[in-house]
């Protein structure tokens, strides 16, 4: 740095502004006529200046210090000059800018040479003196004062030394302080002056990289040329724009490669200020090292390593784009769901159900290209992003080779586990499409597991169109019951062994009319269990039935009955036997005149809960009848372990039992083993004279179908209740004999 900007840093440290100096001739009481005092003999007294010039350099040899500034001849005679000058300009003035910045110059220079300050008060002391000898002449008065003088400049310099030696002090402490809170960060210093490109790297700096300071060299190149190519425009970038002034300080995270070629991650910080530019490096490994791990973790499975949804939805992304270049090849999506897995977890632990996913997910991984993604999208579902197909059933390939590795048996401890899976297969669908990729695998998922699971089904937009009617169908039956849209239809179960054939029950089923027309029960049935909507509607089923039963009752129809079927929903929640206690209270219907239909698939849950919820059942006094009997997995532990009091045979056997042997005989079988253990037997689907004369045959004695009369709203059920109508097999109603079998659906599920 030049000597002139030197002076100018000067001027700001001391805030020698205008006002200062003013303020400083204010308190010296400065006048104008001081300075014209100081002019009007100022030109009188060159040789006295010239004679105080010798004196004062012989006086100064005297001193080791100073003699040995002195002892050139030629800078002898130009410090005499430039102090005679000094002098002169002192008595003329002017006292203006010019003026104070020549007095720090002089001081600087003074400062630079070696020059102290007590020698450069002594030299005042010394022109004091010898000014006032000329000014005033030699007396005792003059002694005096050149005595007073010496007292005071001593004293003058002590109490500059004070102040001095505090701010050293200061500055020390300052210093120590800061070397602490180096050492404690941990931090390298640099000090880079920018016009000449010389640069400071502090021994922590380059410690940081495995080297000695004495290895770097003094140039920015030290420093630059060690930076990870990748990294360096970014850093030149970042230095440029601070220097420019588009940032307030340099904030930057880089490589830089160390002694044994390894990159460090650095963060540096500085700021530039009078063309230099300094600042600290710190090391900041640790923590991109623990970013990463963050990182990754954010987009990683724990259990199994895969990559999760989020980093899914990241790699849709890219082949996304990948696909919009041109020449790009297909890619595809499969979307693989683990069959009755649940079963494995409640069965076996949730421990073993984790190694049975890790398993699984090495069994996948083994059927992927390179370049393929295993992602597990959550629970025991994944997903296989395919990228880089020459057509879309390359990827139906990938899905049978799933299907095939998870086809064998996994061996676990001594456990031998068979798995299964369904998988969704899509083509990468465009943005802004109905539906997304993840949307049109999973439809494909879910056609796949209608169709019986344990295999793959590709998307097609049907699947969403009918996707869109179900969820239209579950909008339409959750406002369904608020709306008054459910009522019920009847049909008769009648005892045939008695002569003429008497209606003794009434099976109350389920129907929708939505917008004025009746919907299939196949179709919302199914809904409302999945929903869970069945539970509320089942409630009103049964209130609804017990209601109607009772008034059919208070009408003449004292000894009537009512069947309910029953969801496994209903049964399985708490407190269900006590609603219904509570709604035959509410009807006035007694217990024994309500009876429960159940599934075999119900039975077949056979929990605690489940055989609990049916004994109070029966305490209560309600009858319980199973369904269906013979279409399921059928045991006859159920007949035994519940407490049944009916048994109905599915309307599959007696619709062909006078015809096929093989169906007479099961019939024959069931019929016999409901009467041997002490059950009612009740058949289905009696349509004809011949189904009749077969059960009478088999000692039978009940029955129900669209012999004796199809389901009806309860006023067209009336009047063959009340004797004023036959029934419709014996032709006293019109129409075929027989209906689509939806209409028969003896269920309120």
């Amino acid at each position: 740095m030049g000597l002139e900007r030197q002076l100018e840093g000067m001027l700001g440290r001391i805030g020698l502004s205008r006002a200062e100096v003013t303020m400083r001739c204010r308190y010296l009481d400065w006048q104008d006529e001081d300075a014209a005092h100081l002019a009007s003999r100022g030109a009188n007294l060159d040789d006295c200046h010239q004679a105080f010039v010798e004196r004062l350099y012989d006086h100064l040899a005297q001193f080791e210090p100073i003699a040995g500034i002195l002892h050139d001849p030629v800078t002898l005679k130009r410090l005499k000059h430039s102090q005679l000058d000094y002098y002169q300009r002192l008595w003329r003035g002017p006292y203006d800018r010019g003026y104070v910045l020549d007095r720090l110059r002089v001081g600087l220079v003074h400062q630079h040479v070696g020059v102290d300050l007590k020698w450069y008060l002594g030299a005042y002391r010394l022109y004091l003196d010898h000014m006032l000898g000329a000014l005033l002449g030699e007396g005792a008065d003059q002694s005096i004062y050149g005595s007073l003088l010496k007292a005071v400049f001593f004293d003058m310099a002590l109490a500059i030394d004070t102040y001095s030696s505090a701010q050293r002090q200061a500055l020390e402490d300052s210093e120590a302080r800061f070397a602490r809170a180096l050492r404690g960060a941990n931090d390298g210093l640099w000090d880079w002056d920018l016009e000449t490109d010389r640069i400071y790297l502090s021994e922590r700096w380059a410690a940081m990289l495995g080297l000695g300071r004495d290895s770097l060299g003094e140039g920015s190149s030290s420093w630059f040329g060690r930076v990870h190519p990748d990294d360096l425009p970014g850093l030149r970038q970042a230095v440029d724009a601070h220097l420019r002034g588009d940032t307030p300080w340099l904030n930057h995270e880089y490589r830089i490669r160390r002694r044994d070629g390894a990159y460090l991650w650095v963060l540096v910080r500085g700021v530039a200020e009078e063309g230099r530019m300094a600042g600290s490096q710190t090391d900041i490994s640790q923590r991109k090292l623990s970013e990463q791990q963050l990182r990754h973790a954010a987009r990683h499975d724990p259990l199994t390593g895969l990559a999760n949804r989020l980093r899914l939805d990241e790699l849709l992304q890219q082949a996304l784009q990948r696909r919009q270049r041109p020449g790009a090849r297909e890619a595809g999506l499969l979307f693989i769901d683990l069959d009755r897995f649940k079963l494995i977890n409640d069965s076996l632990g949730h421990a073993m159900g984790d190694r049975v996913l890790v398993e699984v997910s090495q069994r996948l991984t083994r059927c992927l290209r390179p370049g393929d993604h295993l992602v597990r999208f959550g629970g025991d579902e994944f997903v296989v992003l395919l990228d880089d197909l020459a057509c879309l059933a390359d990827a139906e390939q990938v899905a049978q080779r799933m299907l095939d590795s998870l086809h064998q048996p996994l061996h676990l401890d001594d456990h031998s586990l068979a798995v299964s899976a369904s998988i969704g297969i899509t083509g990468l669908l465009a943005e802004g499409q109905a539906v997304d990729t993840l949307q049109a695998a999973d439809l494909a998922l879910y056609r796949a597991k209608e169709a019986g699971k344990a295999q793959f089904a590709r998307y097609s937009t049907e699947l969403q169109a009918a996707a869109q009617k179900r969820l239209d169908l579950h909008n339409a039956l959750a406002r369904a019951l608020a709306r008054d849209e459910f009522e019920l239809h009847y049909q008769p179960i009648c005892r045939i062994d008695d002569g003429r054939p008497q209606v003794t029950t009434v099976e109350a089923l389920l129907r929708w009319r939505r917008n004025g027309r009746l919907e299939s029960p196949l179709q919302f049935i199914p809904a409302l269990e999945e929903s869970g909507e069945i539970i509320a509607v089942g409630d009103w089923v049964l209130r609804e039935a017990c209601r109607q039963t009772r008034h059919w009752q208070l009408s003449g129809q004292e000894g009537l009955c009512c069947s309910v079927n029953l969801s496994s929903r209903q049964l399985l929640q708490p407190g269900f036997a006590q609603r219904v206690a509570a709604i035959l209270r509410e009807s006035g219907l007694r217990p024994t005149c309500l009876m429960l239909e159940i599934t075999e698939s119900l039975l077949m849950q056979d929990s605690a809960e489940t055989l609990a919820c049916l004994r109070e059942l029966a305490v209560l006094g309600v009858r319980l009848a199973l369904d269906d009997f013979g279409t399921g997995y059928s045991s006859l532990g159920y007949l035994k372990r519940f407490p049944l009091q009916i048994l109905k045979v599915d309307r599959s056997f007696i619709g062909g039992a006078p015809d096929d042997p093989e169906l007479n005989a099961i019939s024959r079988a069931i019929i016999g083993l409901g009467r041997s253990l002490g059950l009612e037997v009740v058949a289905e689907g009696v349509e004809d004279p011949a189904h009749l004369d077969f059960l009478l045959g088999q000692d039978c004695r009940y029955a129900q179908g669209y012999w004796f009369s199809r389901p009806r709203p309860p006023a067209m059920l009336e009047p063959l209740l009340l004797g004023e109508e036959g029934f419709e097999g014996e032709g006293c109603l019109p129409g075929p004999a027989t209906r689509p079998r939806e209409d028969s659906q003896g269920s309120s599920r």
